[in-house]
């Protein structure tokens, strides 16, 4: 398995990696954008998300919205249709509605899986795409709000990452982006609790193959 991780919109200063990590697959893309559920204007959302799949398009992909909650409590489905791609780019928005979203549909066990029998596919993202990799949400909650719960109250936050990073990733760090001044305060927190982290400029990438 194999992970581009990327801390602002779009791909970072390494897309051409990105393309050599996908030359021998078949470069169709699993777009996951829950991480903005939360939202309110959907207007803006829509115009968002098209503007992800034009950007991946525009490096030569074949992109596929996969909206998961049209597979929560169905984990066998979902694990099926992602069988057909090469990929899977998990845009930003909220880390903690992104949780919710991965356990109600089971992706959290599904990646984890992927990860550990090294199944030939790239996850890729950013922003809260890649925070979600880590092993807490801890110092993200002073940049995403916890108790955003677009899928009913009666689900509680989640807290805990993935676990498939042994470290968080803080995004927009010292960056122009409307959340860099909040991200200096959960670098603040993930120091202060001893919280193994990196943080990222936006245009910084990780890639681990």
């Amino acid at each position: 398995m194999k992970f581009y991780l990327s801390s602002s919109y779009k791909f970072g200063t390494e897309a051409l990696r990105l393309i050599e990590m996908t030359a021998n697959g078949n470069r169709h893309v699993a777009l996951i954008p829950n991480a903005l559920d939360y939202a309110t204007d959907l207007e803006r959302r829509i115009t968002s998300v098209a503007l992800t799949i034009s950007d991946l398009e525009g490096l030569g992909f074949t992109v596929e919205i996969i909206d998961l909650k049209q597979y929560f409590n169905d984990p066998i489905v979902l694990e099926e249709q992602l069988e057909h791609y090469d990929v899977i780019w998990v845009r930003g928005g909220n880390a903690f509605v992104l949780a919710q979203a991965m356990k109600l549909c089971g992706f959290d066990e599904i990646i984890k899986k992927y990860y550990r029998d090294r199944k030939n596919i790239v996850y890729g993202g950013y922003s809260a795409g890649v925070c979600i990799l880590g092993p807490t949400l801890r110092g993200i909650h002073l940049v995403d709000d916890p108790h955003q719960k677009p899928y009913g109250e009666q689900h509680e936050a989640i807290w805990e990452g993935l676990h498939i990073l042994n470290f968080a990733i803080a995004p927009h760090y010292k960056s122009d982006h409307k959340e860099s001044e909040a991200m200096d305060k959960a670098v603040e927190y993930m120091i202060d609790n001893k919280i193994l982290f990196k943080a990222l400029r936006d245009g910084e990438v990780i890639i681990i193959e």
